[in-house]
């Protein structure tokens, strides 16, 4: 009886691939990848990234080699810190030269365009200035499709930019052999527009207008990629942005600053008010209000004290906090989220691979058509210029590459737009399941409202100080305080004070969860949470907050009751409109 062996360990590494244009190079890499023993690979065309799964005994090395191998560049990514995320200037730099190319190529095709097709325009010897025009635009613009072209020919490999490469050239020589053999030179010669094709006059008709349109389309949708993804890259950074670089750890040497990298899990480490959470951690010492909104999306701080769990990356919006790691790095809560929009730009949604499945198969189809169709005139004993004519319009219409493009770059747009507006989406699996969902439940807090704290209510009791002294009081000793309920009450007091400045402070005092106090105009002010019995209008408007979701804040002067403030969220202004087209 034959033993059978275990299933080898699989293990996942992402390689960075360059020099991919359609969905075929995509094709051609997956395959070149699953030729390896016991490697499966799934390549995203937009985001450049290859996800492969394969055995522990497989070097990331030789993956790398295969690629290669396939005519393409790769490399594994950089790991350390967040460089994975930062934009290298060559990447930059490549995207201003895109940007002139394109700029340049517009300029010199849009004149071949409108006088190709608009006959009325077509002045005594139009087509030369025509030739002119486009030659630059044949050569220099569509270089990089002609290099790629040969590089897949030297692979035996077709590709998009064999179809591009192949109908530019095949459309500019083309029009410069009618040009100077054909009778299309002459002096009074006018090229009608027509949307039904016409066998006759095949040697006087020019393809100007196809060899100047078909590099133009294609830069413009590859530039509106590159920009796609900077733009997904700048979601990302701004996520890594997040994670603190320094930190500032405690132990029996004292206080010193360290990269963030070389903290380890269970030193502890001080945050100061106003500062990030440097990683995931426990507070041992100290209390205060911390935002946590990066996580919960709730704007009201929570208050948090010994034993309390912290996210890294959330803000300290009160005191001196000690804290110990719990996690650092790759496992924290921060990095955990960075991770999730990656992969979900990495993943493929079900059209994505129909239409890779596709493409693999387009470029050599339609090569094979375009011979077929020059055959069949030929052996129809048309004139080899019509025969030629028809060839040449199926390599032309079959030439841009959106086929396998669109949809991850809407894909790749998507998820990283989401992420900048704090929206994340697991993979594109999840958002083509949107298009079955019926039903819609939204979180209120940053969602429906603003996420940031203000004043919603006042109420004061009737006497000799009035609701704007007692609102301009509690502000101005809220001004020492760095709570976000105490900055919107000063806010507030700015906002709606028309008495000047609000008057100094003194012997102020803060009590961690319980409020501020100080001395104003003469006057003993306290701002805090309400405690013991209140008058019945107050009372009232407490209930009322409560039933609110505010956050009820009391102002006493000199000890005694005199108002009750009403922090919390207000509605976006488009939110009814958001949930009515819902």
């Amino acid at each position: 009886m034959t033993a059978v062996e275990p299933a080898a360990e699989l293990v996942v590494t992402d390689i960075t691939v360059g020099g991919m244009t359609c969905a075929a190079c995509v094709r051609r890499v997956e395959k070149k990848l699953g030729k390896l023993a016991g490697v499966t690979a799934s390549v995203n065309l937009a985001t450049g990234l290859a996800r492969v799964s394969h055995p522990a005994g497989v070097a990331p090395e030789s993956l790398v080699a295969a690629v290669e191998q396939a005519g393409y560049q790769a490399a594994l990514p950089v790991s350390e810190d967040d460089e994975e995320f930062a934009a290298p200037d060559g990447e930059a730099a490549e995207f201003r030269r895109e940007r002139e190319r394109l700029t340049v190529t517009a300029l010199l095709a849009v004149p071949v365009l409108v006088l190709s097709m608009v006959p009325a325009l077509q002045f005594r010897d139009w087509q030369w200035l025509c030739f002119v025009l486009a030659a630059p635009v044949a050569v220099w613009s569509a270089w990089p499709f002609h290099v790629r072209a040969l590089r897949g020919l030297r692979h035996s490999a077709a590709t998009m930019d064999t179809l591009v490469s192949l109908g530019t050239v095949a459309s500019f020589t083309w029009s410069a052999y009618a040009l100077f053999l054909g009778g299309a030179g002459g002096p009074g010669m006018r090229m009608s527009f027509s949307l039904l094709p016409s066998a006759s006059d095949g040697g006087a008709h020019l393809y100007l207008e196809a060899a100047v349109s078909v590099p133009l389309f294609v830069l413009t949708g590859r530039f509106l990629e590159g920009r796609a993804r900077r733009g997904t890259g700048a979601a990302l950074r701004s996520l890594a942005e997040l994670a603190a670089k320094k930190v500032t750890v405690r132990d029996e040497l004292g206080e010193r600053s360290i990269p963030i990298e070389r903290l380890r899990v269970g030193q502890t480490f001080v945050v100061r008010p106003g500062e990030r959470v440097a990683t995931d951690g426990r507070v041992t010492r100290g209390t205060s209000a911390v935002d946590l909104s990066l996580v919960t999306g709730e704007s009201e701080p929570v208050e948090v004290g010994p034993g309390s769990a912290l996210v890294g990356g959330a803000v300290n919006a009160g005191g001196l906090l000690l804290v110990a790691a719990t996690a650092v790095g790759a496992d924290t809560r921060l990095a955990r989220i960075t991770r999730l929009v990656t992969e979900a730009q990495a993943g493929k949604a079900r059209a994505q691979r129909l239409a890779d499945a596709v493409a693999g198969v387009f470029v050599p189809v339609v090569l094979a058509l375009a011979v077929t169709v020059l055959g069949f005139w030929l052996g129809a004993g048309a004139d080899p210029q019509v025969a030629l004519t028809a060839c040449v319009a199926v390599l032309v219409v079959a030439c841009p590459c959106a086929l396998g493009l669109a949809t991850p770059t809407a894909l790749m747009a998507a998820t990283g737009r989401g992420a900048q507006l704090g929206v994340l989406v697991r993979g594109p699996q999840t958002l083509e399941a949107l298009q079955q969902v019926d039903t819609v439940v939204l979180d209120k807090t940053g969602t429906l409202t603003t996420g940031h704290m203000t004043v919603a209510r006042v109420t004061a009791l009737p006497g000799a100080l009035g609701q704007e002294t007692v609102v301009r009081l509690a502000g101005a000793v809220e001004q020492g305080s760095e709570h976000p309920i105490g900055q919107a009450v000063t806010a507030y007091a700015r906002r709606t004070g028309d008495a000047g400045p609000l008057p100094d402070v003194t012997d102020f005092a803060a009590v961690p969860g319980h409020g501020v106090s100080g001395r104003a105009d003469g006057r003993m002010i306290e701002v805090g949470a309400p405690d013991g019995r209140l008058p019945d209008e107050l009372a009232t408007a407490l209930t009322a907050a409560e039933a609110a979701a505010h956050t009820p804040v009391l102002v006493r002067v000199d000890g005694r009751a005199e108002a009750l403030i009403a922090v919390g969220d207000v509605l976006r202004p488009g939110s009814y409109r958001a949930v009515d087209r819902l």
